[in-house]
């Protein structure tokens, strides 16, 4: 199957997917939500791009590489934003985007 060359970006994907949405749940029982707004935003936009990226290396979707280039500076500027907050899911979550936009840029 052609999504098999890119099993390992799959589960990377997938658990930067993961990761973002704990933190997005657990921004938005942070003390001071507002303050979190940022964090919340991009961590929802990070788990999108991640999750429509996954489903496209499934399919062998011709566009998956301009995916995978838009994904990873999403997950970049989630990562970003997260290391920003002393949060041990933030901090987790950066971890993961991270590793999610560096995975990406090697078929973007």
């Amino acid at each position: 199957m052609a999504h098999e060359k890119h099993q390992q970006l799959i589960q990377t994907l997938h658990e930067c997917l993961e990761a973002c949405n704990h933190c997005y749940d657990a921004c938005l029982r942070e003390e001071d939500v507002k303050m979190m707004a940022e964090c919340i935003r991009l961590d929802r936009e990070c788990a999108d791009i991640c999750a429509f990226l996954e489903q496209s290396l499934t399919r062998n979707s011709p566009f998956s590489s301009d995916l995978a280039s838009v994904c990873a500076k999403v997950c970049e500027a989630c990562g970003n934003e997260c290391q920003k907050h002393d949060h041990d899911h933030c901090q987790k979550c950066a971890d993961a985007c991270f590793k999610c936009a560096e995975a990406c840029k090697q078929i973007a």
